[in-house]
């Protein structure tokens, strides 16, 4: 015979005084692939390929399509890089101020007087008055110290060629102006360790200096070319020139990616997460290139950043980084068009007054994100009491019910508990007990899941200092989900790594 539980009227009375807690959460989980803009020649990539024993040319060849190295026809005079811009600059180590001679072992500074450039000696005595540029030289084959460079993170200030000083305003500008090889021994160990395989490190090389003599940073009253930092391409110096990326730079003097014999952007970044971008969608409103095609990057994963996240965010949190674009509360983001590898190049940010187009530079810029290549997934969870036959999904979830029979065949014995009555009183010894217990108000635990629907959810409670996976949900439209509650407690639902925020029920 089977038997039926039972509760007794003590437990029963107990249940209906708890009632349980409304309360409501919400977070916004972000994970995502790569580090940089995607475009080019992934560095982590290339040292992959090194290891995995491709030369310089290959690795070129497979981040740039359709391109050839080859050396370069017509080397520019100078890379003029933009080191500082300040009231001031200190120099020491020069030989010449345009025709002065001067002392490489005194100090001088220059400052705007006029329109002019004014040099001054270490007492402060003003040495003369220049047009701008002013340009002091270091000697041959040595180096220059900027005095300042250090703190400003440009290596420790010691530059190979010459220092131009260019006024600017009331402001003067330390503008660097050095040999392309020179420039490119500054730059190969500044963008990619000294450590990595050789062949690495000439792929970076190749990509520098081809990167070099096809942007242009400045106007053409600026005066300089390049900036010294990720604007650019990092630069350091003298401070950047190591025994293995020297080595780097004279394996490959004056070559160059080329299509059609001419020199093309060779832009390059960190880590692609395992495919790199169009350059089209990941710069929005360039023009594509047949050089800058998304390509699988297989050897990608020694990066750190290769996958990255899942970080959380509150509700208060989102709103104030995506001030402005909310409309209403916040309620997710919705990717509207990905590129090829896929990195987001639109989205819209949804919140109850209606949406807001935005782009994936934006996205990443608003949460300071590593990458465009990234999910979004928006977690909230509602406690609610309902009646056991009401399921609260709106439709989006599998409605359960509570109710407890007995089956019309189950004979119940007279000593079952039931407060006194007995079979054959015309009374039902489980009936009018289960109808109460159908009667309890079930918690259930409510929200979105913004995944895919039919996902299978964990439904967890915290048991002590842990938590406990008590049952699952079903996502269902809009990401809606909900889920019949065993008791009161703290609960929270989880898919893999995505776990959403813990709520209340009493």
């Amino acid at each position: 015979m089977r038997r039926i539980a039972t509760v007794s009227l003590t437990a029963l009375t107990a249940a209906l005084a708890v009632a349980p807690g409304a309360h409501a959460a919400a977070r916004l989980v972000v994970k995502g692939h790569g580090f940089g803009h995607g475009i080019g020649m992934s560095q982590y990539g290339a040292m992959g390929y090194a290891q995995h024993g491709a030369g310089y040319r290959d690795i070129l060849g497979h981040y740039y399509e359709d391109t050839a190295v080859v050396k370069l026809a017509d080397p520019p005079d100078a890379v003029r890089v933009l080191l500082q811009s300040g009231r001031s600059v200190g120099v020491t180590g020069v030989v010449a101020a345009g025709p002065k001679k001067l002392s490489a072992r005194s100090s001088y500074s220059a400052r705007v007087s006029g329109g002019r450039v004014a040099l001054y000696g270490a007492t402060g005595r003003r040495i003369g008055t220049y047009a701008s540029p002013l340009r002091l030289a270091a000697p041959a084959g040595g180096a220059f110290t900027l005095k300042g460079g250090a703190a400003n993170g440009l290596a420790n200030g010691r530059y190979r060629g010459a220092l131009e000083v260019r006024a600017n305003g009331s402001s003067v500008q330390a503008i660097n102006a050095v040999g392309l090889e020179d420039y490119v021994r500054g730059v190969v160990s500044a963008e990619s360790p000294p450590s990595w395989p050789a062949e690495a490190l000439k792929a970076q090389a190749v990509a520098a200096r081809s990167y070099a003599v096809t942007t242009d940073a400045g106007s053409a009253t600026d005066g300089f070319t390049q900036y010294a930092d990720t604007r650019s391409q990092m630069y350091k110096g003298v401070a950047a020139e190591l025994p293995s990326t020297d080595a780097a730079v004279a394996a490959t003097d004056d070559e160059v990616v080329a299509q059609n014999g001419k020199a093309v952007t060779t832009y390059f970044f960190s880590t692609s997460g395992g495919h790199t971008e169009n350059v089209e969608d990941s710069f929005i409103g360039a023009l594509p290139r047949t050089w800058l095609r998304g390509v699988d990057d297989p050897y990608d994963s020694v990066s750190p950043r290769h996958d990255w996240g899942p970080f959380t965010y509150s509700q208060s949190k989102v709103q104030a980084k995506l001030k402005g674009l909310v409309r209403g509360s916040f309620r997710g983001i919705t990717v509207l068009q990905r590129g090829a590898s896929p990195r987001i190049v639109r989205a819209e940010v949804n919140g109850t007054g209606g949406v807001t187009q935005v782009t994936g530079p934006q996205l990443r810029q608003r949460f300071g994100l590593y990458d465009t290549w990234a999910t979004f997934t928006y977690i909230s969870s509602n406690s609610k009491v309902t009646s056991s036959d009401d399921d609260g999904s709106g439709g989006s979830g599998t409605k359960t019910k509570s109710t407890t029979t007995a089956p019309a065949s189950t004979t119940v014995p007279a000593s079952t508990g039931n407060g006194g009555a007995t079979a054959g009183t015309g009374i039902d010894a489980t009936g009018g007990q289960a109808a109460a217990i159908a009667r309890v108000p079930a918690p259930r635990l409510t929200g979105t899941f913004t995944v895919e629907r039919g996902k299978r959810l964990s439904v967890q409670r915290r048991d002590g200092r842990g938590w406990r996976t008590v049952g699952h949900a079903r996502v269902g439209r809009a990401g809606r989900y909900a889920a019949t509650l065993p008791g009161p407690g703290t609960y929270r639902v989880t898919l893999g790594d995505l776990v959403g925020p813990s709520v209340n029920v009493r």
